[in-house]
């Protein structure tokens, strides 16, 4: 595929994703159907799909539509594209640009790229800290690794990295997150992430497990262990007994396998009474996912109040289960992915006004930055008797 036939592609996706359809779906969809896209093409094209979706409010101010070309052309115009090289109305190319296309100029401030009902929730969240976020957000989020330290070190695994034409650099956020700079589509495929050295984790991920009071000997319960990234981070920092379980049995699937590629031990457990109580539970809750945005750009554009409503509901009751697993003196973490005070320390007070045998010891925003996605983290324990 030509460069212009690639953008053409990438309209037309986004005139259905624009329409309804999931992005992910979508883009499955016609890389299956079209046989002849190589994988350079199908990567291109899913970038300028990202892309566009990352940006969709502001590339329309500046394309001058809310449809797939006028978002496509926002896009490249923001990035400093000759236009007229790729819409040239030639083989696979999209249509030559009109004269109002030519001459259209955003006369009005490039919104942000948040849903509308979102910018003052976001903002009252953010304060100072929101129009620098706005503006990452735009921006395609970094590939981070975590090294896994019951296997290597931090040099080891950047060296073994390079074996495979993947350059990292070490991210000052965490002592186990490298930043991958060049060969990131090579990660999967590499001896080092095959044989357990590194794992895909961002840094503030990595960072909230770190802050952790983890010790040998420990009994460790990660409630909402999805894909078990959380626990394996933790498993890879000390020796004890690591449980994970999840509400939707089949996001453990892959645990296992993963477990035993990082050299550790972790049980799954379809009733996490079952072990308990345990020194630490950790409640990565389901949430909006705003501090992950530039990854999953489509899920915000979905997002709604009643979303909001309905996730603050849930992340309240999972806190009031996990609670009676922790031992008594114990620790429970309250995690989520968010940039939203509704979802974060909202929350957490909400559940120690309506626990009075809970403290904060210490709770921790992290901030949307070019290295690492947006991440909450508070630290719960019971009062002493």
């Amino acid at each position: 595929m030509t460069p212009a036939a690639r953008v053409a592609t990438a309209i037309e996706l986004l005139d259905v994703i624009f329409a309804g359809d999931p992005a992910e779906k979508t883009l499955t969809g016609w890389a299956r159907r079209s046989r002849f896209a190589g994988s350079k093409d199908r990567a291109a094209v899913r970038d300028h799909v990202f892309d566009a979706l990352r940006q969709r409010k502001s590339a329309a101010a500046v394309g001058g539509a809310e449809d797939g070309r006028g978002v496509m052309i926002g896009v490249l115009r923001t990035a400093g594209v000759d236009l007229e090289t790729l819409f040239t109305g030639e083989g696979y190319a999209p249509a030559s640009l009109s004269e109002a296309e030519q001459a259209h100029i955003a006369s009005e401030p490039v919104p942000f790229d948040i849903p509308d009902w979102l910018v003052e929730p976001m903002r009252e969240s953010l304060e100072d800290g929101f129009a620098d976020a706005m503006g990452v957000l735009r921006k395609r989020a970094p590939v981070t690794l975590r090294v896994n330290l019951r296997k290597a070190s931090t040099g080891s695994a950047q060296a073994a990295l390079l074996k495979d034409g993947i350059e990292t650099e070490a991210l000052a956020l965490s002592d186990t997150a490298l930043k991958v700079t060049e060969g990131a589509r090579k990660v999967a495929n590499s001896a080092a992430f095959k044989n357990g050295l590194v794992e895909l984790q961002d840094a503030s991920s990595q960072t909230a497990v770190a802050s952790l009071p983890l010790g040998s000997g420990l009994k460790v319960m990660d409630y909402c262990a999805g894909g078990g990234g959380k626990i394996l981070a933790m498993a890879a920092r000390c020796e004890g007994r690591f449980f994970a379980h999840d509400a939707n049995v089949g996001r453990l699937r892959d645990l296992p396998e993963r477990a035993k590629r990082a050299g550790v031990t972790v049980q799954t457990l379809h009733d996490a009474d079952q072990a308990a109580p345990y020194d630490l539970v950790f409640c990565d809750v389901p949430c909006s996912g705003s501090g992950t945005w530039r990854r999953t750009p489509d899920a915000k554009w979905r997002f709604t109040p009643e979303d909001l409503t309905a996730l603050n509901a849930l992340q309240s009751e999972i806190l009031a289960k996990a609670a009676p697993l922790v031992a008594q003196d114990g620790t429970l973490v309250y995690a989520t992915c968010s940039l939203l005070a509704a979802e974060n320390r909202d929350r957490i007070h909400d559940f120690v006004k309506t626990h009075p045998d809970w403290t904060i010891e210490e709770a921790r925003q992290f901030d949307l930055s070019d290295d690492s996605d947006g991440f909450f983290v508070a630290r719960l324990r019971r009062k002493s008797a």
